[in-house]
């Protein structure tokens, strides 16, 4: 059997997992290609993954050391992929549960960590960061015995090991001493003492569980996952079993290994190791790869059901095709179609023509999805989030989730208070410092749009995390939003004269020189209601001017509105039209006469 070991990194966001892979695959040697050495972070290779500094999608990689091959698993760190952590786990023996100096375990690191202990994989905790000037480190290690407690872990899982860690200095060690760390090693050294060798068999039937697709131009559709027991080689024939249990014989016309970030063509694998199959055309996550004599199906991964749904539809407004190569339904549904091969947590229903109702585990995941299209040059519209809630019993719930809060002090009443206006309902409430840290549960359509109110509540010093808690009985008073809209009245470009009569009404979304159209939403009103404006008025010339004249008029700076943002915004009767250039707010039914008829039939 191979001397391998199978390790996932588990972290929050921005805890340092993407850095601590970066120094142990520069520690080990490992051969990087040109490009790639030269770049930090060099497991966040996706575009977005490098803007919002996050992981979204996890990734393989794999070094050497000291004889021993250790299969490195990337997770995303955010609950909102909850659907890539739960596949990817499944690959692992191991893992490295990576922990702020200061910050201690946050809400993502609980959901994560309560998937590997369901698993039983040895854990290993690594307190990062500890160069930072306010690294708290006893602290933090308690709070991390109190989680895996709070979990429910066994005293073997409780006596777990400890590593410290700088990460971005490539240090570690079995003390929290900077000045005593010399390298990355110890950590390699933890792995190989703590982390068991895979139980796979190399001469039981074949078994392997794909977790993971990859799209290449040449060889088709490539399934990743780990060989839980016997041999592949090159060219032989295999047996795909499917979500159903329908067996079908294919010939394996690809074999490759990880090694660094690249995958290797390799003749042979045996069981343990993490691999990656071409020439099964229509295999999906999930599904298994066995023996043709003996065909034994791997259980079926389940996945997390989702929680929030969004209407998504072809672009239909007066600046329609303008902007974007693929506009046609055809295309939008091919590429949706496309887009669940690899994603686990999505569902994709078709509605009327040209629309579809997309599902997943919260706003960011869609919000990475929508951004992720029109880069690729797609246009459409998208209309407001909604929660997808469930009938048992005759009674309706809801989805829930947990709040984790921070904020200083003085703004913790406004925050008790904006989230008991949304059905919330506060479950522990402390004070260290002058930093009031909360716990809430709240209804999930109650914390739609709430994100931006809560950074302008608390002068953009709090910090909030939510992952899904449960369904319960779906309380029904919910939190309308306050202020209307400003919509533009006619057709035209926006001009300053016309903005500078209109930005005491409200809060403005664009500046001058910017094409609208009837219909549009340019701006937030300061009261309830929908206010028609107009923005494209221009002033009126004449011979006459007097002194001083417009000196002293000023323009305030628009609020420029972002995919996320939008997605928060935006109530029933408006959409979100994006195009790979724009992101536009606008309503439902553009013209004012035809909507106030439309409302009155409503009514009726």
């Amino acid at each position: 059997m191979n001397n391998i070991r199978n390790v996932a990194i588990i972290a929050h966001v921005d805890h340092g997992k993407t850095t601590l892979v970066d120094a142990l695959l520069r520690q080990s040697k490992t051969k990087l290609s040109k490009e790639v050495a030269q770049q930090d972070l060099i497991m966040d290779s996706n575009e977005l993954e490098r803007e919002r500094g996050i992981t979204i999608f996890s990734k393989n990689a794999s070094v050497q050391w000291h004889g021993t091959k250790i299969n490195i698993i990337d997770t995303p760190g955010h609950a909102d992929f909850g659907g890539e952590v739960e596949r990817v786990l499944t690959m692992a023996d191991g893992c490295l549960l990576l922990v702020d100096a200061k910050e201690g375990p946050m809400p993502q690191t609980r959901f994560v960590l309560r998937q590997a202990l369901k698993m039983k994989l040895k854990i290993i905790v690594v307190i990062n960061k500890i160069d930072k000037p306010d690294a708290r480190v006893n602290y933090v290690l308690n709070k991390t015995f109190d989680l895996f407690v709070e979990l429910e872990a066994d005293d073997k899982t409780l006596d777990f090991p400890v590593l410290y860690a700088a990460s971005r200095d490539g240090k570690a060690g079995l003390e929290p001493e900077l000045n005593a760390m010399t390298d990355i090693s110890p950590i390699f050294e933890a792995i190989i003492k703590h982390v068991p060798e895979s139980a796979c068999d190399p001469t039981k039937p074949l078994q392997l569980l794909v977790t993971t697709l990859s799209p290449d131009t040449f060889r088709g559709r490539i399934a990743i996952g780990r060989l839980f027991n016997g041999t592949l080689k090159t060219g032989q024939e295999i047996t795909h079993i499917n979500r159903q249990g329908v067996q079908q014989t294919c010939r394996l016309m690809a074999l490759m290994t990880f090694e660094g970030l690249e995958r290797v063509d390799v003749t042979e694998a045996t069981a343990g190791d993490i691999v990656a199959l071409a020439g099964i055309p229509d295999i999906t996550i999930g599904e298994t790869i066995a023996d043709p004599v003996t065909p034994i199906a791997l259980p079926v991964l389940a996945i997390e059901e989702p929680t929030v749904k969004i209407s998504l539809r072809t672009n239909d407004s007066p600046m329609a095709g303008l902007e974007g190569q693929f506009t046609t339904s055809r295309q939008l549904k091919e590429r949706l179609m496309k887009e669940l091969e690899t994603d686990m947590a999505l569902r994709v229903a078709d509605e009327a023509s040209g629309s579809w109702t997309i599902s997943g585990r919260g706003e960011l995941h869609l919000a990475i999805l929508f951004e992720r299209l029109r880069r690729e040059g797609y246009e459409f519209q998208v209309a407001q989030p909604q929660v997808i809630t469930k009938e048992v019993d005759g009674q309706i719930l809801t989805p829930y989730e947990l709040v984790f809060i921070e904020v200083p002090e003085v703004y913790a009443g406004i925050v008790i208070q904006k989230l008991g206006s949304r059905s919330g309902q506060l479950k522990e409430m402390k004070t260290e410092n002058g930093i009031t840290f909360l716990e809430f549960a709240v209804p999930t359509r109650g914390l739609l749009g709430y994100r931006t109110e809560f950074l302008t509540d608390t002068r953009g010093l709090g910090i909030i995390n939510t992952i899904f808690y449960q369904y319960q009985p779906d309380p029904k008073n919910w939190h309308e939003r306050e202020q209307g809209s400003l919509v533009a009245y006619e057709s035209g470009t926006t001009n300053l004269y016309g903005l500078l009569n209109v930005q005491d009404r409200g809060v403005l979304f664009i500046g001058p020189g910017v094409p609208v159209y009837q219909g549009q939403v340019v701006g937030q009103n300061s009261r309830t209601g929908d206010m028609r404006v107009n923005v494209c008025k221009t002033k009126q010339l004449s011979n006459m001017r007097s002194k001083g004249e417009g000196g002293s008029e000023h323009f305030n700076a628009p609020r420029i509105m972002g995919l996320e943002d939008a997605l928060e915004y935006i109530g029933e009767d408006e959409l979100v039209e994006i195009t790979p250039k724009s992101v536009r707010l606008r309503k439902l039914i553009l013209d004012e006469k035809e909507a106030k008829r439309q409302e009155s039939l409503g009514r009726r």
